[in-house]
């Protein structure tokens, strides 16, 4: 009778270049933080200027003989309840651009760092899309506070599983940010997206 042999998966390794590169200083780290808060603000701050404000049609007080300054308008911005000068007017744009690679460079780094503090987990998470199997998972490895969950797919039972637990945040591989990476408390890779984020940071290098 022959005999048969198990064979195991090995787990896969983080790569050198990405997960242990040098981290000079955090300069480039806070660009890409600031550069994602700001890309993501929106402008919906909007105040009124002078011809917009109502009221003001009739002359406060008579030009002369009152003793008072002459005044023609109670919409005159220095005026309690006047027009707004230099006010935000809703079309202002806040976003900061950083160029692809420092964009990589400064992920390299945030997962450099995540990855000395022991923060990275490779884990596979397999779910039928209940809750409590991402709570089950949560709590079998010890996960808590915020955990951010990256996979090569977002899948519609992975979504449904992770939508309504506040403490973890499913997101792609290939959409990786600083702002995410610092912010989590436990990060957990699966197999898979270790080659997505393989293949994305390291494209500059061919």
């Amino acid at each position: 009778m022959a005999e048969t042999t198990k064979t195991t998966a090995a787990k896969p390794t983080l790569p050198k270049n990405i997960f242990a590169v040098e981290v000079p200083n955090h300069e480039l780290l806070k660009l890409a933080y600031d550069s994602y808060l700001a890309n993501s603000r929106l402008a919906t701050a909007t105040t009124k200027q002078r011809g917009e404000v109502s009221g003001g049609g009739k002359k406060p007080w008579a030009q002369k003989g009152t003793g008072r300054a002459r005044f023609g308008s109670s919409r005159n911005p220095i005026w309690r309840g006047g027009g707004i000068v230099f006010g935000p007017r809703g079309n202002e744009n806040y976003t900061k651009r950083v160029s692809t690679t420092s964009k990589r460079v400064a992920l390299r780094q945030a997962l450099t760092l995540a990855n000395q503090a022991k923060k990275i987990h490779i884990l596979d998470f397999k779910t039928t899309g209940k809750t409590s199997e991402t709570v089950k998972f949560l709590a079998d490895n010890k996960l808590d506070r915020k955990v951010l969950l990256v996979v090569d797919e977002k899948t519609p039972q992975l979504i449904r599983a992770t939508n309504n637990i506040q403490s973890v945040l499913l997101i792609r591989a290939n959409y990786l940010s600083v702002y995410h990476i610092l912010n989590a408390d436990a990060i957990v890779l699966s197999p898979a997206s270790i080659a997505v984020i393989k293949q994305w940071l390291t494209k500059e290098e061919k």
